[in-house]
């Protein structure tokens, strides 16, 4: 019966899904290829790939309108990113990767709870969302754990791959098939790279870098 309902949602999910869709997933993977790289295209294909999800994200049959402003905010910072890199180049001093104390969790904490219930609130009050509580959790978490990344937190990417979990189903049951494949990527690369990073830190903490 379990297996019925996810051929069916499958299908489903197949049918619905549009080339607009499978273009942002596809750039969206390759930004995140281009990430690990340390390469500078991760900025172009990001635009590419957030642009389109911020439209498409927010149209009546999908109404992901939380996602949605998530992507604007990820297009803003990938134009910036972009224009810092070219400017300066990315050959200055490293910012040692260090775990997050309690000071860092009590933020994260901060971010992912009012985070959610402003989401939540907007989007019960000023929209027609049928996932407005769902929505807003992943949105703000996923805000949470951009936080621990811009800080070099190890532990961004559990937080990011707590919003990456209620993020799959979430965009299975909007019919959005390509982009559920992606975040299931990103799912799979967030553990490798909490893995990678232990690892890294473990050398930095050897050296004496890192605390």
């Amino acid at each position: 019966m379990i297996f019925d309902t996810l051929y069916q949602g499958l299908q489903e999910g197949i049918k619905a899904m549009s080339w607009l869709e499978i273009v942002a997933a596809l750039f969206g993977a390759i930004s995140v290829l281009f990430s690990k790289q340390n390469s500078i295209w991760l900025y172009p294909t990001g635009l590419v790939s957030t642009g389109i999800y911020a439209y498409l994200l927010s149209r009546a049959e999908f109404m992901l309108y939380a996602e949605a402003t998530l992507n604007i905010y990820y297009f803003i910072m990938s134009a910036y990113g972009w224009y810092h890199w070219a400017k300066k180049g990315a050959d200055g001093p490293e910012t040692p990767v260090t775990r997050a104390n309690g000071k860092d969790w009590l933020i994260t904490g901060l971010i992912t709870v009012v985070g959610w219930g402003v989401f939540a609130y907007l989007l019960t009050t000023y929209s027609k969302s049928d996932v407005a509580v769902v929505d807003g959790f992943v949105s703000a978490t996923a805000c949470a754990g951009m936080w621990l990344l811009a800080k070099r937190k190890i532990e961004n990417w559990l937080v990011l791959n707590v919003s990456n979990l209620v993020a799959i189903p979430l965009l299975f049951h909007k019919h959005l098939l390509p982009t559920a494949v992606l975040t299931i990527f990103l799912f799979i690369v967030a553990i490798l790279g909490y893995f990678s990073w232990m690892k890294i830190w473990r050398e930095q903490q050897a050296a004496g870098l890192a605390k």
